[in-house]
């Protein structure tokens, strides 16, 4: 770990950041330039004093994970973040896998669409990355580990995943889930990750081993989605998924299906993050 190099450069990527890209009012009385180490801190999910000892060069080796996460708060490049984990002594993830961090050209789409909700997902259904509306809408879903980080395994295994989804929808929400993993599974032949993941699930789950016997195959393009936010209530919510070439990463966007989504998610907005229930997941995405 090279500490020294390590704090140089997290400083001026952080001084070099203006608040706007990241949806943080620049205000008159600022006098910061760049980012302050606090707003850092939140927009990572870590506490000040580790963003302060990284950047003076007296932390301890930071994980792969709280990498990720700072790439993504400073809007690194794909160059700058592999850079990232040479200096903290760590190998850079891989051009292709299963759990990779979120593009750098996807996470600036996410500051674009900032007043509608918007995730960066692998194609296994990890929440590689979301922007402040998506996380008004469902809480944070960046921060699962193991096989919690998909989706389709939360929602097969984990009641709270479900209650988020109307009970009349549920049935074909769970056969969609599993149509499109079938799909992925037959792109990743032979991947270890994929397979392991469908056998964990045959092994915990009788409803998933029920659906996965019918075969049948669905790309997830395009859906309509009913939110029960436990604040403003149901939204009805038109999903659209954009897919990287190699089909590794999507963009999914949420747009209000109806004008009473419309006027809930704006009373999102003025109620902000903090009103959404502690430990709470939000709604399974996909």
């Amino acid at each position: 770990m090279q500490r020294d190099q390590l704090a140089d450069f997290l400083r001026r990527r952080r001084e070099a950041m203006r608040p706007a890209e990241v949806g943080i009012a620049d205000g008159p009385r600022r006098r910061t330039s760049g980012l302050r180490r606090e707003e850092v801190a939140m927009l990572a999910g870590m506490s000040v004093d580790y963003v302060v000892r990284l950047e003076q060069g007296r932390s301890s080796q930071p994980s792969v994970q709280l990498l990720g996460a700072l790439a993504r708060a400073l809007r690194l490049s794909d160059d700058e973040r592999d850079h990232v984990f040479h200096l903290a002594g760590h190998r850079p993830p891989p051009a292709d896998g299963v759990a990779r961090l979120a593009r750098a050209g996807l996470i600036r789409m996410l500051d674009l669409l900032s007043d509608t909700p918007a995730l960066v997902l692998s194609d296994l259904g990890e929440v590689l990355a979301q922007n402040r509306a998506a996380l008004l809408l469902m809480g944070n879903h960046t921060g699962f580990s193991g096989d919690r980080r998909y989706a389709v395994y939360r929602w097969f295994t984990e009641p709270a995943a479900r209650a988020f989804c109307p009970p009349e929808e549920r049935e074909y929400h769970a056969r969609r889930l599993v149509a499109d993993l079938r799909a992925v599974v037959g792109r990743r032949s032979g991947d270890t990750a994929a397979a392991g993941l469908v056998d964990r699930l045959h092994a915990t789950s009788a409803d998933f081993r029920r659906l996965w016997a019918e075969h049948e195959v669905a790309v997830r393009r395009a859906d309509r989605k009913t939110f029960l936010h436990p604040r403003v209530g149901r939204l009805v919510m038109d999903c659209e998924t954009l897919v990287t070439p190699d089909q590794g990463q999507q963009l999914l966007v949420l747009t209000a299906a109806d004008a009473e989504a419309r006027e809930r998610l704006e009373l999102l907005r003025v109620i902000g993050v903090e009103e959404f229930p502690t430990g709470a997941t939000g709604p399974t995405t996909r």
